[in-house]
């Protein structure tokens, strides 16, 4: 839903029933077509009827609603199992995809899982009466390899575990199974499971989107008149969420594969490969069915006795396309794997050895059936209707605390979870009775929570005169409607409560309270999202904007939403941090939040999170598969803490260490349109981090300069920077010092490293570390040279800015550096831009690339002095022939006496200007080209303030508190004011500064035509 509201696009289409086809978001013209028995359309084209259900807005809609699937696919497995075959019944897909949607369904809009066990019964009720049936059910879960028995109170330590017998295969010792008589038995089976899954999921920290859920129905037929049974099992799997298989990868984590959260799914991954290609006639040496719990458990249903169909549900959102296009991938593979599925029949001689003699001496006889009795073996030690009278007795006590629990819902103010799982959402109720009731972990509360956070003693309830309170007990968290408070605070209907890091909660009131509110409206992301806005992450923050066609970014809606997903994950972890004493502070972060690239554009962002040990003020920048990752091993080793088990790890396994590293700590922008045309010029401009703040000032001189180092000055300047074009074109980059670095005053330990990369430098150059020093005197000069200036570098110097990075160094972290072997350098030594040539002709040749640089330098050198001597002597022929003509026009003219030739040389000579004259037209001439280039000079660095105040303005947040909002205003405005009075003394002075050397210039051709 996140993804729909959010304003995502649609990358997926249908134009068949069979067929998929994916569009890279990227590059639209990429597009891959992918061929099925069956797919699925359900993004659009959907109404709801008068029962809520979703059916097709209009005959031509393409929209397939749960019954459309149950018709193709729950059919199917009820064929099979009636002429006693095994069915399996797969469903993957990343979280959020509809997985879990369209197996187990959504308020009236039932999946597979209950519409198969309905019409199973419906269908028993209609056949005769010579035909006996056996249900039984069972509901497991497995979550980072340990199997949770969903239909028993009682945990067992460590799990359930696995067995292999040489007749049975693989199966579940212990597991419950209980015989059903109707579909309501089995609902309310699949209502108590999910109870006991979400306390357990919020017991163990652990999401249901990263554990398997196991539904498993066994029908068995026996036919009284033809001594004949059929057996069968319909093992129903919601997997978890796939995307979790890539994030755990964690590129570049020392502790990569540390955790088993995904080693089910990387081993079916493997088995389904395999599979595929012992199918295609590859040689296949190895099934890997023992790599983990969830393979060994449906070895059977994986190219085994089983008839088995598998549901990809796929996102159609661009942000998923990666995701989306390797669930397809998965796909595609597994419909390569065949099975080769029996029917499982036994006579009655064969059922009553079995029953007599046990798994021992039956096995034999009935290996057809045995074979597959894998998802736990039930032990026949009692006859069919003994066992239904025990469960009937179990029946009537659930129906009494169910009755119960209806009446309190309806009477009384109560506390609804809510899960990140909407299957989960809604499962436990906490009811506030007549009083005060105390909530915690202690067994002595009223209402016993559990939960990372949750303290014995967390917070109190009181339910007087008609409404309801909470009130924290000391420091414990508690946040109401996104907001953390602290006193006592009255509760309204449907108030959202989060209790500790994550337990979320809907506040429902009094019956007087209540209307005809649609709940589902409150799920996970509406708390998260709240949350969000609370402490001011929103998509506006993130840069936001729409482009041309009126959709927000792609890229924006994925930080944003990776960011609300994280929050819970990241609450989590600090409150496993602080209960395990590691001292770790983790925070999110989003990169390049503030920041834009040379030319002013913002920079692809992402989230990260930042982690700070408390104690030694250590540092660490984890990106969002890395952390995701260290979650996963934090949370095993935390499960071992709650066991009471040794939860000690080595330093170099603990996933809440890192050896130290160097910390990017934020960016400067530096423009050089005054480089371009030979202006030197000295900023001082702002270092700004992550979240767009000052993290120091940068103090920087950018000089243009001759070969030998020489500072060129005002009379230097050019009027258009072509004129530089094919020149030669030196320059210094001095970075003077680093004020206020803020990185230095939280810690005086640390230090600090400068780094910058102009143009088409190969690597980043570094200044050398300093420690220790708040205002680091830094005093570092490097000359650069452009030996043949081409167009796109002096295009480069008017649109673009240098990026200078500041980066934070701890104690004992490795310093960062450069090799001058990376670079081109002069005869002089100082380092060569703009090598696009020399790059052509170094590729094109086989000298050795030292020599080559040296040899093409020098050739280059001679080249330039040719061109310019050429240049040279063309001028001073030009001129020789002006003085020839004008000497023998003025010694003609002299050579005759008569008055009117006289008048004429003497009108001729007139029209010549003197070389005073002409020397003070030279000056004229330059001293205007010198005003010009001074009146330019003057507004760049009016308009390189102007940038910077801008930028401040435009990260210039609101206060939380809203007293400080009027002050905000104010300084806001002002801040605006001084902008705009800026850029118009900037304009203002420029049109004067032009309109004086106008009227010069006017004043200079006027004189001439005189």
């Amino acid at each position: 839903m996140l993804k729909k509201n959010s304003g995502s696009k649609c990358v997926i289409s249908m134009h068949s029933r069979t067929t998929t086809t994916i569009q890279d978001p990227k590059n639209p013209e990429h597009v891959k077509t992918f061929t099925f028995d069956l797919a699925y359309w359900s993004h659009s084209g959907f109404q709801k009827d008068k029962d809520g259900v979703l059916i097709s807005a209009d005959p031509t809609s393409k929209f397939a609603g749960q019954r459309d699937v149950f018709h193709d696919i729950g059919r199917g497995i009820l064929d099979s199992a009636w002429q006693g075959y095994n069915a399996t019944l797969l469903a993957y897909g990343q979280t959020g995809s509809g997985k879990s949607y369209s197996m187990i369904g959504f308020g009236a809009n039932k999946g597979i899982i209950p519409s198969v066990c309905e019409e199973l019964f419906q269908a028993i009720e209609n056949q005769g009466r010579n035909q006996e049936y056996q249900v039984t059910f069972s509901m497991l879960e497995i979550y980072n390899e340990q199997i949770r028995d969903l239909l028993s109170r009682t945990k067992k330590p460590g799990g359930l575990k696995v067995r292999e017998d040489q007749q049975l295969g693989f199966y579940v010792e212990g597991l419950k199974t209980v015989p059903c008589e109707n579909y309501a038995q089995i609902e309310k089976l699949m209502e108590q499971g999910t109870k006991i899954r979400t306390t357990a999921s919020t017991n163990m920290n652990a999401s249901s989107s990263r554990s398997h859920m196991v539904i498993t129905v066994q029908l068995k037929q026996v036919f009284l008149d033809k001594a004949l049974t059929k057996q069968s099992s319909i093992h129903l799997v919601d997997l978890a969420g796939s995307e979790r298989q890539k994030s755990s990868g964690s590129e570049g984590d020392r502790l990569k594969e540390g955790s088993r959260v995904n080693l089910s799914l990387t081993s079916l991954g493997n088995v389904i490969s395999a599979l595929a290609d012992a199918a295609m006639g590859k040689k296949v040496l190895h099934i890997p069915y023992r790599d983990s719990v969830l393979t060994k458990l449906l070895q059977s249903a994986l190219g085994g006795n089983s008839r088995t169909t598998l549901i990809a549900a796929i996102s159609p959102a661009d942000i998923c396309y990666e995701e989306t296009l390797s669930t397809l991938r998965y796909a595609e593979r597994a419909k390569k794997v065949r099975n080769n599925a029996v029917v499982n029949t036994w006579s009655r001689a064969e059922n009553k050895t079995l029953l007599g003699c046990g798994n021992s001496g039956a096995a034999e006889q009935s290996a057809c059936f045995l074979a597959d009795h894998q998802l736990g073996t039930y032990a026949i030690q009692e006859t069919w209707a003994h066992l239904l009278e025990q469960a009937r007795r179990e029946w009537e006590q659930q129906y009494a605390a169910i009755a119960q629990e209806r009446q309190m819902v309806k009477t009384l103010p109560h506390l609804l979870n809510v899960n990140e799982d909407p299957q989960l959402t809604g499962v436990l109720k906490h009811f506030i009775h007549t009083g005060s009731c105390v909530a915690g972990q202690a067994a002595s509360n009223a209402i016993i929570l559990q939960g990372l956070g949750i303290s014995d003693k967390h917070a109190s309830f009181t339910n007087m005169d008609g409404k309801v309170t909470v009130t924290p007990h000391s420091k414990c968290k508690v946040i109401v409607n996104g907001v953390p408070i602290t006193s006592k605070t009255k509760l309204q209907h449907l108030d959202r409560v989060i209790l500790g890091s994550n337990s979320a909660y809907l506040y429902i009131g009094f019956p007087s309270e209540r209307g005809s509110e649609d709940l589902n409206r409150f799920d996970y992301d509406f708390f998260q999202l709240e949350r969000a806005a609370a402490e001011g992450v929103s998509m506006d923050k993130l840069g936001a904007g729409s482009n041309r066609d009126g959709q927000v970014d792609p890229s924006v809606l994925a930080v944003f939403q990776d960011y609300i997903k994280l929050m819970p994950l990241v609450a989590e972890a600090n409150q496993m941090s602080e209960e395990l004493k590691k001292e770790l502070k983790m925070e999110l972060k989003v990169k390049n939040l503030a920041s834009s690239d040379s030319m002013g554009y913002e920079l692809q962002k992402e989230v990260m999170v930042k982690v700070t040990n408390q104690r030694t003020h250590e540092v660490w920048i984890w990106s969002k598969s890395k952390f995701i990752n260290r979650k996963f091993l934090m949370e095993e080793l935390y499960q071992r803490f709650l066991d009471r088990e040794d939860s000690h790890v080595a330093q170099e396994d603990d996933p809440f260490w890192d050896p130290v590293e160097v910390i990017h700590l934020g960016s400067a922008h530096v423009w050089l349109q005054s480089l371009a045309y030979c202006m030197k010029f000295e900023e001082q401009v702002e270092f700004l981090n992550c979240d767009g703040l000052e993290e120091a000032v940068l103090h920087i001189h950018i000089a243009p300069c001759s070969p030998t180092g020489q500072v060129y000055g005002e009379e230097d300047m050019i009027i258009d920077p072509f004129e530089l074009l094919g020149k030669r074109m030196d320059f210094q980059i001095h970075i003077v010092q680093c004020l206020g670095v803020k990185w230095l005053k939280e810690d005086a330990k640390r230090g600090i490293q400068i780094g910058y990369r102009i143009y088409d430098l190969p690597n980043t150059l570094y200044t050398k570390p300093i420690w220790k020093i708040v205002n680091p005197q830094i005093e570092e000069i490097v000359q650069f040279a452009a030996l043949n200036a081409s167009q796109e570098f002096l295009n480069y110097l008017q649109t673009n800015a240098l990026i200078v990075d500041l980066w934070g160094l701890q104690e004992g972290c490795a310093e960062l550096s450069c090799s001058q072997l990376d670079f081109i350098v002069t005869g002089e030594g100082h380092i060569v831009v703009d090598t696009k040539k020399i790059s052509n002709v170094k590729n094109t040749s086989q000298t050795p690339s030292d020599q080559m640089s040296e040899l093409y330098l020098k050739v280059l050198k001679l080249e330039q002095e040719t061109e310019l001597l050429r240049n040279i002597n063309r001028a001073l022929r030009e001129e020789n022939v002006f003085l020839k003509e004008s000497l023998e026009k003025i010694g003609s003219g002299q050579q005759v006496h008569k008055p009117s030739n006289t008048l004429k040389v003497t009108r001729m000579t007139s029209q010549l200007p003197s070389a005073r004259e002409i020397n003070q037209m030279c000056t004229q001439q330059d001293s205007c080209d010198k005003e010009f280039a001074k009146a330019l000079k003057v507004f760049y660095q009016s308009m390189n303030t102007a940038r910077g105040q801008f930028l401040r303005l435009r990260q210039y947040k609101p206060p939380e508190d809203d007293q400080m909002l009027r002050p905000f205003v104010h300084q806001q405005s002002q801040m605006l004011k001084d902008l705009g009075d800026l850029l118009e003394s900037s304009m203002w002075k420029l049109k004067n500064d032009v309109a004086l050397i106008v009227k010069k210039k006017r004043e200079y051709l006027l004189y001439i035509k005189q």
